[in-house]
């Protein structure tokens, strides 16, 4: 007798991504000299989960009676006035915010997913995603769709994007946009200033079909470095950049941030993260705020009490906020180093990927991804597969260690 619905009988009981971080383990542990470059976290250069010690100090100094008790539904308001801060500074859309706590960036992602699609209708992302946004949609019996993600210059390839926003529009109505930069996962390209204007003016245009929510996904922005091509931006932080962008866009479409204390503060493990949405109509805005805090109720109910009161001194301590850049700033200059090298000797090899100025990830074009991460198994060496493209968390690969990487993607790569 079946008790399993039947749409839930088949699913995968691990996330392929943590399997093969296991078996990584598992070799490694057994002796084997093993690289490891699947999973999304950043160690140091012997191996180590790389913390913000300002972050854990206020972590550790959380009273008691606060990390025990259950938080507001919707995020505590100082976590909350916090990250709109943080993300927004002083700019005036920052009175436009509604707000909630989620569980990492994730949770944020699926609020968008839940909250601004019809069940059955489609999530639009481009063709190289994070593997969860499938199962986001998927849990909330939504669809994904893709639209190509380079043109033939290696460039973010807008023109299909306007093709394809204004497909679901015509087809659902309404469309969920998602857009992961700086520092996409899994390729790690970012948006130079050019791409997110040409991103705003087909939005803009787009919008009077109908209502258009482009949620941007932005765990890994502190870890960018602004690119340089087709930009006239030089010298400013891509986050910055982005926002010029996008807040532009409101009000003739929402715009949320997906916002994750996971990377920024290299505490994956403390899950917190909000999603924030943009708009300046007040009626709209308290639609929105309570359709999300319902949201959370009806999932997680409350988010890590603990985590929000640490991050929220972080982010409102100057001092502690400013010893907290300057520890990040030290593992951005270590992430910067694999980058540079692996951008000094991936072309060397004859690796193909995209401009990678920073950021966990990078990806390789290969025709045969699967077979040859396989090969590249038997050789000590683990990436994660997908279709046509092998992804490298350069993130958890030691400096010295990106030669031996590259030598053998390449080697595999050419089978």
């Amino acid at each position: 007798m079946a008790f399993l619905i039947p749409s839930h009988r088949s699913r995968p009981a691990d996330d392929p991504i943590f399997a093969l971080n296991t078996e990584a383990r598992a070799r490694a542990q057994a002796g084997e000299s093993v690289i490891n470059a699947t999973v999304g976290s950043l160690l140091d250069d012997e191996g180590r989960l790389a913390t913000l010690p300002g972050v854990v100090e206020a972590i550790r100094a959380t009273p008691a009676a606060v990390g025990a008790g259950y938080a507001p539904i919707a995020g505590s308001p100082a976590f909350l006035r916090a990250v709109t801060a943080d993300l927004l500074g002083d700019r005036p859309e920052s009175k436009w915010v509604a707000s909630v706590a989620t569980p990492g960036g994730t949770g944020a992602l699926r609020h968008a997913v839940a909250n601004f699609l019809e069940p059955k209708q489609t999530l639009l992302t481009t063709s190289f995603y994070w593997g969860p946004y499938k199962t986001l949609a998927d849990e909330n019996d939504r669809e994904l769709a893709v639209f190509r993600m380079f043109d033939h210059r290696g460039r973010l390839d807008t023109s299909v994007l306007r093709v394809a926003l204004e497909k679901q529009l015509r087809s659902e109505r309404r469309a969920l946009l998602f857009l992961n930069s700086p520092c996409h996962n899994p390729t790690g390209y970012s948006f130079d200033a050019s791409e997110w204007r040409e991103i705003r003016t087909t939005i803009e245009e787009l919008s009077t079909i109908g209502p258009i929510t482009v949620c941007l996904d932005i765990a890994y922005a502190r870890f960018g470095a602004q690119p340089l091509v087709g930009s006239a931006a030089q010298g400013i932080a891509p986050l910055a950049v982005m926002l010029d962008e996008m807040l532009a866009l409101v009000p003739k479409a929402l715009v949320l941030f997906a916002w994750s204390a996971s990377k920024s503060f290299l505490q994956y493990g403390i899950r917190v993260g909000a999603l924030l949405a943009v708009h300046p109509d007040d009626d709209e805005r308290r639609r929105i705020q309570s359709a999300l805090t319902y949201s959370c109720r009806g999932i997680w109910s409350n988010v890590n009490a603990g985590g929000m009161d640490a991050i929220a001194r972080v982010l409102s301590d100057s001092a502690l906020s400013a010893k907290v850049d300057e520890e990040r700033s030290g593992s951005v200059d270590l992430l910067g180093r694999r980058v540079a090298r692996w951008n000094e000797l991936a072309p060397q090899r004859g690796l193909k990927y995209p401009r990678y100025d920073g950021g966990f990830f990078v990806t390789v074009f290969a025709d045969d991804a699967f077979g040859a991460a396989e090969r590249l198994k038997a050789a000590g060496v683990f990436v994660v597969p997908q279709a046509g493209a092998l992804r490298i968390a350069v993130c958890s690969v030691a400096e010295r260690d990106v030669a031996r990487l590259v030598d053998e993607i390449a080697k595999a790569t050419a089978s």
